[in-house]
């Protein structure tokens, strides 16, 4: 369950760090600079959170590392495999989830842009 959350915090915090770093760089040279500073701190901001994420990942790592050793003392090494490989393809399938929730959204987003642009 923690390595659920935490890789949903992670990938949130790249999606709403890459927005902010998106909205940067769209912004012109003679944008406010009241909103490139507001940005600019959001961005700061972003990239300590997305930092401790890290470092909560690392802690849930380890955790994760502590509590196979103790199962591989009570299952068999078959057993032992299809644990480890569920622990792994849970953490890639959550991770494709929200790669295809994120295109989802955008694509809706694009979707209502094109009718209103009609």
């Amino acid at each position: 369950g923690d390595l659920d959350k935490v890789i949903n915090l992670l990938l949130s915090l790249s999606g709403r760090l890459a927005r902010v770093e998106t909205a940067l760089g769209s912004l012109g040279p003679h944008a406010p600079a009241e909103d490139k500073l507001a940005l600019r701190e959001k961005q700061r901001l972003l990239v300590a959170q997305l930092e401790d994420a890290k470092e909560l990942k690392e802690h849930v790592g380890r955790r994760e590392e502590a509590v196979g050793a103790m199962v591989a003392r009570y299952l068999p090494a078959e057993h032992l495999q299809d644990y480890q490989h569920f622990i792994k393809m849970k953490s890639a399938l959550i991770a494709e989830q929200r790669e295809l929730e994120e295109k989802i959204k955008l694509g809706q987003e694009q979707l209502r842009c094109l009718r209103e642009s009609l």
